[in-house]
């Protein structure tokens, strides 16, 4: 229990409520992590483009392209993508489904020959991008498991003094000053204390057992959990590219990132077959807004054949704010009010900054005369660079976040490789085809459930990752006059992980206190994109 340990501790020595209700490791990977984007030129060809240019995508990734472009061009693209996720816990399966029509590129670029000198033309870009698209429902059941919702809830509440848990309506609070989670698991009667031990819980569902003179708990005879999410990361930037003697290309762009992450959830253990029976229920709502900053730069170098490239983008730097609500019941026949209900305050929010890792992108492509090319990036970032603080000016006030510490310990790099290729079948008419693989910056020790996850706020349930998200990709490109053209996309996105509904929770002895059994989670999502784009 030591990251319990850690986390109480530096709570009970603050005042400050956003530190309870900020989000935890998993969320700062959720709003680190982006996908494929851009025209669907440049998805059709794995997003590798680093060292190509000539495409409105590169301003937000190598804006040295910029300088490849020898005319004026503005384009648009529109995509329509199909989500479908399937669960398994312990052997019970389930299927959700999500479609999206929206526009999630734009841009142009100007062209600016000069006159004379080593510096043969200037080029300035504007572009919007739909860097990330949260999109995503998800149903997870099981036929019994062997700890509850109201366990874990107990666990986490260990060496809180009860009366420390207790709201008492004008006089005292404790979701000023405590976990949220523990809180809302006791007032909404998940648990209770321990044999008159103050600071040891456990379920309230259960009996005591007068032969052994010891509280023996319910397992849940079935759980259930349904995820929603939904939302965006759009990215706005403006970028300047200059070409040197067509050997140099330099290129340097800004990123304003709008940030929109909503997410709901229900909750539900069932200690008996009755439906009217002892049971428990937790329901989360979360709104996340933020806007971030970030700064790329580049440069590509011409071989004529060759062309390779190198990159860097900086992380980006949000301004957050989360605005959550959360209930939870439970209706235990043992009592003579059986139910009971407890809620987050009204109107919770909190403010905070988060900062991203930095990204570096190497480059290569293989110019094939005027009838084909290859290319490849490679993209490499630390993930222990994600990094939470407080947008509170106070000095007394901003301290250090605990998930910062658990950050540094449960993530490394992350890598991504994107590999593209076009052929012209005739001047006008192009097909392509690419392969873009992620892989999970998570270590062993979190991606296996090895270590505790911490609640955010009064949200326990999140999903690993241990092995690479793929993206399989073609399509096609025509122009029909010298400016007018179209191109086509069509991009197969496969990602498997686990969903939890709580973490483990492990002992001083780092055995397992509360398991929580995994249920698997494969999300297949395919994109069907359009860009029309003209030149002039």
């Amino acid at each position: 229990m030591k990251k319990l340990g850690l986390f109480t501790g530096m709570l009970l020595l603050s005042c400050n409520i956003g530190l309870f209700a900020q989000g935890n490791e998993i969320d700062a990977f959720t709003l680190s992590n982006t996908e494929m984007n851009g025209t669907a030129r440049s998805v059709a060809m794995g997003n590798a483009f680093g060292a190509l240019g000539g495409d409105i995508s590169v301003i937000s990734s190598n804006p040295a392209g910029l300088g490849i472009y020898r005319s004026s061009e503005i384009s648009g693209s529109l995509d329509l993508s199909i989500a479908k996720t399937s669960t398994n816990w312990s052997g019970v399966g389930a299927d959700r489904n999500k479609t999206r029509f929206a526009p999630n590129n734009f841009g142009f670029e100007f062209y600016f020959p000069t006159s004379s000198g080593s510096i043969r033309n200037w080029n300035f870009g504007f572009s919007y991008n739909r860097v990330k698209n949260f999109d995503r429902r998800y149903k997870m059941s099981n036929n019994g498991q062997e700890y509850s919702m109201a366990d874990y809830a107990a666990q986490r509440a260990s060496g809180i003094p009860e009366n420390d848990l207790k709201y008492v309506e004008g006089s005292y609070d404790p979701y000023d000053r405590l976990p949220w989670f523990p809180v809302i698991g006791y007032e909404s009667g998940m648990f209770r204390n321990q044999y008159g031990k103050d600071g040891e819980y456990h379920s309230d569902f259960g009996f005591w057992n007068e032969s052994k003179d010891d509280w023996r708990i319910y397992k849940p005879q079935a759980s259930r959990l349904s995820v929603n999410e939904s939302g965006y990361m759009d990215e706005y930037n403006i970028g300047l590219g200059m070409n040197i003697s067509n050997f140099l290309f330099l290129g340097g762009s800004i990123s304003v990132t709008d940030l929109n992450y909503k997410y709901a959830s229900f909750y539900e253990d069932f200690f008996s077959d009755d439906p009217k029976g002892n049971n428990l229920y937790l329901e989360n709502w979360l709104n996340t807004e933020g806007t971030g900053v970030s700064v790329n730069v580049g440069a590509i170098m011409n071989l004529q054949i060759f062309r390779l490239g190198l990159a860097y983008n900086s992380p980006r730097w949000y301004k957050m704010t989360d605005y959550f609500d959360a209930r939870a019941g439970t209706y235990n026949l043992d009592y003579e009010k059986p139910a009971n209900e407890a809620w987050t305050p009204e109107n919770s929010y909190n403010d905070y900054r988060f900062r991203t890792p930095g990204k570096w992108i190497f480059s290569a492509a293989f110019i094939i005369g005027q009838s084909a090319l290859i290319s490849a990036d490679y993209e490499m970032a630390n993930y222990k660079n994600m990094h939470y603080s407080s947008r509170n000016d106070d000095p007394k006030h901003n301290q250090e976040f605990p998930e910062n510490k658990f950050i540094k310990g449960d993530f490394t790099w992350g890598h991504t490789l994107k590999l593209g290729a076009e052929v012209k079948i005739t001047p006008q008419f192009a097909v392509r085809a690419g392969y873009m693989e992620q892989t999970s910056p998570m270590r062993k020790g979190l991606a296996d459930n090895n270590v505790e996850v911490l609640p955010s706020g009064t949200h326990p349930h999140f999903t690993v990752t241990s092995k690479p998200t793929s993206y399989y990709t073609v399509g096609l490109g025509y122009r029909f006059t010298p400016n007018i053209y179209m191109d086509l996309a069509c991009v197969y996105r496969y990602n498997s992980a686990y969903a939890y509904a709580f973490s483990n929770i492990y002992n001083d002895n780092k055995e397992v206190a509360v398991e929580s059994i995994p249920a698997s989670l494969k999300t297949k999502t395919t994109h069907l994109m359009l860009t029309l784009g003209y030149k002039f």
